[in-house]
């Protein structure tokens, strides 16, 4: 039995978007507070593709009725409401990997999600009644409404991600702010994917190839998801990084009640601190600390790092700006590089991200342009010079 080649896209689509559903509510993420942001991002993804799945079966269902006039308009009707729902979803999910900012939050997702489905319903109804000025009525609100909702999301979403790569740079001494940077990226794939409904809206009146790019939007729709899917599998190993940043402090009611008394305490110990003498001890744990080569463990905190040392991030900044002249990150981030030269002349046959690893940096891209910050040339240049350059 052969499949119409009219409906052969939305129902590859429909059976694409459902198995990536079902995939993603097989991956098992531990349900406690800590973890609850994840858990809320990856069940609207979930939501989001299945309500994909949904719309596009429906669209395969109507296909050969009689009130089936226009596929071509009808296939790019159903696509965009998944866009309207998506803008929403997709946003909310994004968010939530960012920040605790629930009630905020909820004030634009709820009454976003309420609007897509009041737009879906009428635009579905409008196409029914067979009443042309009521029907294009309807488009052109759904289209202004999708442009303020997405525009809202968007200045939203920006905020709380320039906020959120600050704290991650705040809180690890090393550069982690790549692994979050997908999440941006990701949002901005979304937002591209679901304005090109607009461009499709422009130009329907003078195509001659309407369905023909009905089809193609559909597909690549299918193409996106795989692409959030994967990237949001992929940052689940990593999350505990991210989490750690900016979203555990929200999620502590205790931090917040205990907030303000931690830091009177803090205040009144430092005031009592000896600073000369803490500065020396400060000195001789420095001394072990690099000569056990704990500078090479990466994914730690500045509050893990100063505990190391058996002192406080705060007095750890002091020292360095006033006995070292120079942040703590970037003498650090030097002696790796020390490290990762004399590993990769002794080491000629380890690849360099294998090295790059050992001397303490986590990321490949990261290790590469460091050693060229500071040394002048890859590392691979500089072991092929035999150090030399």
């Amino acid at each position: 039995m052969s499949l119409n080649p009219d409906i052969a896209v939305q129902m590859t689509v429909g059976v694409g978007s459902t198995i990536l559903a079902v995939l993603l509510m097989l991956i098992r993420i531990p349900q406690s507070q800590y973890y609850s942001k994840l858990v809320n991002s990856k069940l609207a993804i979930i939501i989001s593709f299945l309500i994909c799945g949904f719309m596009m079966f429906f669209a395969v269902s109507v296909y050969d009725t009689p009130q089936m006039r226009d596929w071509d308009l009808f296939a790019m009707m159903a696509i965009y409401i998944v866009v309207h729902f998506s803008s929403s979803i997709i946003s909310y999910s994004m968010t939530s990997l960012l920040k605790a900012e629930k009630y905020k939050w909820h004030n634009l997702f709820i009454p976003g999600l309420f609007a897509s489905a009041v737009i879906a319903f009428l635009l579905v109804d409008s196409y029914k009644s067979y009443d042309k000025r009521y029907f294009w009525f309807m488009c052109a609100a759904a289209l202004l409404a999708f442009m303020i909702q997405s525009i809202r999301y968007i200045i939203h979403f920006s905020r709380i991600y320039k906020k959120s790569l600050h704290e991650i740079e705040e809180y690890y001494d090393e550069d982690e702010s790549y692994r979050l940077k997908w999440v941006g990226f990701c949002y901005v794939i979304a937002m591209v994917s679901n304005l090109f409904i607009l461009v499709y809206a422009v130009l329907y009146a003078f195509l001659d190839c309407r369905l023909l790019l009905a089809q193609i939007y559909t597909a690549s729709y299918l193409v996106y998801m795989l692409y959030i899917a994967s990237n949001f599998i992929s940052f689940i190993g990593s999350h505990k990084l991210v989490l750690d940043a900016v979203a555990r402090p929200a999620l502590s009611n205790a931090f917040n009640r205990t907030s303000h008394a931690e830091k009177l305490r803090k205040k009144a110990h430092e005031e009592e601190l000896n600073v000369d003498r803490e500065f020396h001890k400060l000195e001789k744990a420095l001394e072990e600390w690099v000569e056990q080569k704990l500078y090479c463990e990466y994914a730690k905190s500045r509050e893990e790092t100063a505990s190391e040392l058996n002192t406080t991030k705060e007095m750890l900044y002091h020292y360095f700006q006033v006995k070292k002249g120079v942040d703590f990150k970037t003498w650090r981030t030097q002696l790796r590089i020390e490290e990762a030269k004399r590993l990769l002349l002794e080491n000629k046959d380890v690849s360099t991200n294998i090295i790059g690893e050992a001397a303490g940096f986590s990321d490949r891209s990261n290790f590469h342009r460091q050693f060229v910050k500071f040394v002048g040339c890859s590392p691979k240049q500089w072991r092929d010079s035999n150090g030399k350059l």
